[in-house]
């Protein structure tokens, strides 16, 4: 079984990369296309060795601005020469799912989502840009012919793999398409629960964008006056900071045991956002801390009332201050939340992946001869 790794591109480390770097080590030899690579942004644990980029990469600000080069990604993933390989393994959350395949091969898509700018967030993503008003007039028609690309691009994948169970319906809704749901992988070896945690604050952080609704919590723990970290950068730092209290610490990019410290010593995790899954809430439960989310995405999938977490109804600091109020940390075991997270340790993702491709090729190759037999 001849093997290619696709994935939109890596200017970042995320889940998604993670997924990546999961897929490499079950098949350290496949090659991995991407659009660009990005050796600023790009996760190190990813060898470069195996990486082929298209000819985004080359143009003029074709890595820091890729953006600009939007409407001529369809053409550059569909470039990828990939007749050679019996099984295409695609990690896409906007592109790369559209690569071009060989007649006999197989091509599965690991879908994080539809592509939000697209679809389920296409409103929201064009009022948030940092345009002019001309511009957001003219942009809607690039995304119309962006988006009939990317149904007929769904139209190339044989398998789906949906990392959730929102993704999932999604991928109904949008593409018309079946998925099998395999979660992401979480490393919990890296958090594990403390003999003597302080459990003296409550925690959210996380790539501080706005979708994420940091906001809320920091509206909500103004008003309880209760102390709150926040981790992670990102470009609503400024904002958020200015909305915050005395009683709101910033503690900006952390390292990796660092991190773990702070999940371990934490009350609980505040989890505000929609998420199509949503790792942050399991790393803090390997650690054995709670989770207190807004009901919704992905952490319906994750957090179990009253066993690993609790739930706020409405997506709004009035709720949220409610269930902090409501939250007793006395009621949670640490080695129950810590034994619930490593159902979703990175070793059982690889073990799914690697059985799903291989039992999904035995298939196809087999249906594939007979096809070829009847002719």
């Amino acid at each position: 079984m001849k093997i290619a790794l696709v994935h939109d591109h890596l200017a970042q480390d995320g889940g998604a990369e993670k997924v990546l770097h999961s897929f490499h080590k079950i098949w350290p030899k496949a090659p991995i296309f991407i659009l660009l690579y990005d050796k600023d942004s790009a996760p190190k644990y990813i060898p470069f060795e195996n990486i082929q980029t298209s000819f985004i990469q080359k143009l003029p600000g074709g890595i820091k601005n890729y953006k600009w080069y939007l409407p001529f990604m369809p053409t550059a993933i569909e470039k990828f020469d990939l007749m050679a390989f019996d099984v295409v393994l695609s990690s896409s959350s906007a592109l790369a799912k559209g690569v071009i395949t060989a007649p006999h091969s197989l091509h599965i898509s690991y879908t994080h989502t539809p592509t939000r700018y697209l679809w389920s967030d296409t409103h929201k993503y064009i009022e948030e840009l940092p345009y002019r008003r001309i511009m957001k007039k003219i942009i809607p028609f690039c995304l119309t012919y962006l988006r009939m690309w990317d149904r007929m691009a769904a139209d190339r994948v044989d398998h789906f793999i949906a990392n959730s169970g929102i993704v999932k319906q999604r991928i109904r809704k949008y593409y018309k398409h079946e998925s099998d749901v395999i979660f992401p992988p979480v490393d919990t070896t890296k958090f594990t629960p403390a003999a003597n945690p302080t459990r003296d604050y409550f925690l959210v952080g996380g790539r501080l964008v706005p979708y994420k609704r940091f906001d809320i919590a920091i509206q909500a723990f103004n008003r309880l006056k209760i102390p709150l970290k926040v981790f992670g950068a990102g470009p609503d730092m400024a904002r958020l900071k200015s909305m915050a209290g005395k009683n709101i610490t910033f503690v900006g990019r952390v390292s990796g045991e660092e991190l773990a410290t702070l999940y371990q010593d934490a009350k609980a995790l505040i989890f505000p956002q929609v998420e199509d899954f949503g790792i942050v809430p399991l790393e803090a439960m390997a650690a054995g801390t709670p989770v207190i989310a807004y009901k919704a995405g992905g952490a319906l999938e994750t957090v179990v009332a009253g066993k690993t977490g609790i739930f706020f109804e409405e997506q709004g600091w009035g709720d949220l201050s409610k269930a902090v109020v409501q939250f007793k940390s006395t009621q949670f075991d640490a080695k129950t939340i810590r034994a619930h997270a490593e159902k979703f340790s990175t070793e059982i993702f690889e073990k799914n992946i690697k059985e799903y491709v291989e039992g999904k090729w035995k298939q196809h190759k087999s249906l594939f001869n007979i096809s070829l037999n009847n002719n």
